[in-house]
C-alpha cells in the first residue's frame, strides 16, 4: 500500500476575511512534491479556509492513489483534533466541511498530526498565493514553468505522481484537475510542482507596464492630548481624551499643509475623541465630509491606560516582559495583543482600499494603526513595531497597487509643524 503525506494550511486576511487554502501531497521517504491545491475561497473564516485546504489535499491524494495511506499533517490544532475525534465540532460552520473531509477517504486510511506552523511554510505559501491572486481578481495558477511539465509526451515528473505508466499519469492529472480545480477558466487549484520565483527576480508588478493609479492612504497620527507629553499609555480603554491646546495648533497646522498639497480626496478618522477632532480640522479645510471607522481605533491597553511606562513595569511587570517579547500577549486587564489589533488593521485596511481605489485618502488614527500599516505593507515582522518613531501630528503614506503591491512613501513627517 503506497504512502502520502498531505500538509495543509488555510488563511483569512480579517478572519472573516479574503480567505485562500493551500495543499501538497508528499512523498514521505523522498520527500518530493507530488501534487499542489490552492484556491482563493472569498471572504471565511481562518477555521474554514483551513478546513477547505484539508478537503484539497485529501482530494488530491485520492487522485493519486484511492487505495494509498495518508498521513495530514497540519498547523491547526483544531483542525487536527476534531478529525481525529478527540474535540467535539460545535460550530455549524465546521460540521459540513468535517463531514466532507471525512468522506474523501475511508477513516482507517487517514491520520493525523499537528505540526508547528514553521513546519508548514509550503502550504502556507500556497494559501497565501492563492489570497495574493484574489486580491487581484483572479485565481491561482501555476508558473508557466510547471504548467510545461504536465503536457507533452516526455512527463516524467508526471510520471513519477503515480509510479506508473505515461497513461497512469495523464489519468491521475485529470482527476487531480477535477476534483480539486478552482471555479475559473484556466486550470487553477492543482498541478505538478511549482519553482519559487529565481533568487534576484523582481517582485510582482516591476516589470508590468502600467499599473494604474494606486490607492494611497495619506497616515495621520491625532494632535497631542494632555497625556501625550507625559508618555501615558493611552489607547482605546481609557478616557478618551480630547486635543491639548497643543493638539489644536498641531492640527490648524496640519490641516494647512495637506491643503496646500490638495491631493486628499476622502477624510476617514478613528472614533476616538482625538483624532475625530484631528479629522475635523482637516477636512473643514479641505471642504471635505469624515467617515468614522471603526477599526482605526487605538490598541486597547487595558489595566495600563493612563499609566507610563515606568508605572506598568513597577505594577504589571511579568506581563510587560510578555508583550514586549510576543505580539500574542495582551496588557494586563483584558487589553488588545498587538496579533489583535494587525487582524483588526488588516480587515480595515481591506475594506478601505475596496472603498477608496485609485483615490488618496487621509486616514486620522493612532500610534498602533500607523505603524501597523506601514509594517505590512514592509513585510516587516512584529517587533519592528517597536523601532518606528511616530510622532504627535505626524504624517506617513503608502500606496496600494493593483498587483498586490505596497510602497511606502512617506514615514513620521512632522515639517508641517511649527513650534
Amino acid at each position: 500500500m503506497r504512502q502520502f503525506v498531505v500538509e495543509a494550511d488555510g488563511g483569512s486576511r480579517g478572519n472573516p476575511g479574503p480567505a485562500g487554502y493551500g495543499a501538497v501531497v508528499l512523498d514521505p521517504v523522498t520527500g518530493e512534491t507530488l501534487a499542489e491545491a490552492a484556491e482563493y475561497i472569498g471572504v471565511a473564516t481562518n477555521n474554514v479556509a483551513e478546513y477547505k485546504g484539508l478537503i484539497a489535499g485529501l482530494k488530491a491524494a485520492k487522485a493519486l492513489d484511492p487505495a494509498a495511506k495518508v498521513r495530514v499533517r497540519m498547523d491547526s490544532k483544531l483542525v487536527v483534533e476534531q478529525m481525529s475525534g478527540r474535540w467535539k465540532i460545535k460550530h455549524p460552520d465546521m460540521k459540513p466541511l468535517a463531514a466532507e473531509a471525512g468522506r474523501i477517504l475511508p477513516p482507517a486510511q487517514v491520520t493525523y498530526e499537528w505540526i508547528p506552523r514553521e513546519k508548514n511554510k509550503h502550504a502556507d505559501r500556497l494559501a497565501n498565493e492563492a489570497m495574493d491572486a484574489g486580491k487581484r481578481g483572479k485565481q491561482w495558477e501555476p508558473s508557466a514553468s510547471t504548467a510545461a511539465l504536465s503536457t507533452g509526451p516526455a512527463d516524467t515528473d508526471a510520471a513519477r505522481v503515480v509510479g506508473d505508466a505515461a497513461a497512469g499519469a495523464a489519468r491521475a492529472r485529470a482527476a487531480l484537475a477535477t476534483s480539486v480545480a478552482a471555479p475559473a477558466p484556466a486550470p487553477a487549484s492543482a498541478t505538478v510542482p511549482a519553482p519559487a520565483r529565481a533568487a534576484g527576480a523582481p517582485a510582482a508588478g516591476w516589470s508590468a507596464p502600467d499599473l494604474g493609479t494606486p490607492t494611497t492612504f495619506v497616515l495621520l497620527r491625532h494632535g497631542e492630548t494632555a497625556l501625550t507629553p507625559e508618555k501615558r499609555f493611552s489607547g482605546s480603554g481609557g478616557s478618551d481624551p480630547e486635543l491639548s491646546a497643543a493638539g489644536r495648533r498641531q492640527a490648524d497646522q496640519v490641516a494647512a499643509a495637506l491643503a496646500a498639497r490638495g491631493t486628499i480626496q476622502a477624510v476617514v478618522s478613528s472614533p476616538l475623541r482625538r483624532c475625530r477632532e484631528t479629522a475635523a480640522a482637516v477636512a473643514e479645510r479641505l471642504g471635505l465630509d469624515v467617515r468614522v471607522e471603526e477599526g482605526l481605533r487605538e490598541t486597547d491597553f487595558g489595566a495600563w491606560e493612563g499609566l507610563t511606562f515606568a508605572e506598568v513595569r513597577e505594577r504589571y511587570g511579568a506581563d510587560l516582559d510578555a508583550w514586549l517579547a510576543s505580539p500574542k500577549a495582551a496588557p494586563t486587564g483584558g487589553g488588545e495583543s498587538f496579533a489583535t489589533v494587525s487582524r483588526r488593521v488588516s480587515a480595515t485596511r481591506d475594506r478601505l482600499l475596496t472603498a477608496y481605489e485609485g483615490r488618496t485618502v487621509l486616514l486620522v488614527t493612532h500610534v498602533t494603526p500607523v505603524k501597523t500599516l506601514v509594517r505590512l505593507a514592509l513585510g516587516a515582522p512584529p517587533e519592528s513595531l517597536f523601532r518606528m518613531e511616530l510622532s504627535a501630528a505626524s504624517v506617513s503614506a503608502v500606496a496600494y497597487y493593483g498587483d498586490g503591491n505596497a510602497s511606502v512613501r512617506l514615514l513620521n513627517d512632522t515639517s508641517h509643524l511649527r513650534g
